[in-house]
């Protein structure tokens, strides 16, 4: 959505829509699919900048880092950004953000385009590594097979020949 914030001063602009992300959109392979994300909120004239504050409420489906499970959670997320209007260019490259430049949206001209903030907000939801539980046991690294099942049916794997001294170690001093 474009918000012409030239028109903000007396009255807020309000917004309330639903919203469509694929997976490939976000380019996060443990993310399986998303519902349609309700996106609402307003931004408003404050002396010289505006405030955007939003609220968005989906369901995300990731895969399990350790079991490849599905794992359903809802997100319920609150957005508070301060935009200022007709800020210069930086330079290309890397750029330090300074702490209270970490809530500041800096645009180039009166017109503000939601969706980049949406993908924005979305990744920042995204967990690092979804687990189905605190305890899961993962895949066997053999077979496959789902060890929160159960102990698959593989042969206790042989110790490397070159970690056989280091074993020897931790027999003798009760490791």
């Amino acid at each position: 959505m474009q918000i012409r914030l030239d028109q903000i001063h007396e009255e807020p602009f309000r917004w309330q829509e639903t919203v469509t992300v694929t997976p490939a959109e976000l380019e996060r392979s443990e993310l399986v699919s998303l519902t349609p994300i309700d996106w609402r909120g307003e931004v408003s004239y404050v002396a010289t900048s505006y405030l955007l504050r939003a609220t968005l409420r989906y369901t995300q489906t990731l895969a399990c880092s350790r079991c490849l499970a599905p794992v359903e959670e809802p997100v319920a997320a609150d957005v508070q950004l301060l935009i200022t209007t007709h800020a210069s260019t930086p330079e290309p490259g890397e750029v330090e953000l300074e702490e209270e430049e970490l809530g500041l949206v800096s645009l180039k001209e009166d017109v503000l385009d939601t969706q980049p903030l949406l993908l924005e907000q979305l990744q920042l939801n995204l967990p690092m590594r979804p687990l189905c539980r605190e305890d899961c046991a993962g895949l066997c690294p053999h077979c496959g097979a789902d060890l929160n099942q159960g102990p698959c049916g593989c042969e206790e794997a042989e110790v490397d020949p070159r970690w056989q001294a280091l074993e020897s170690l931790r027999g003798r001093f009760g490791g």
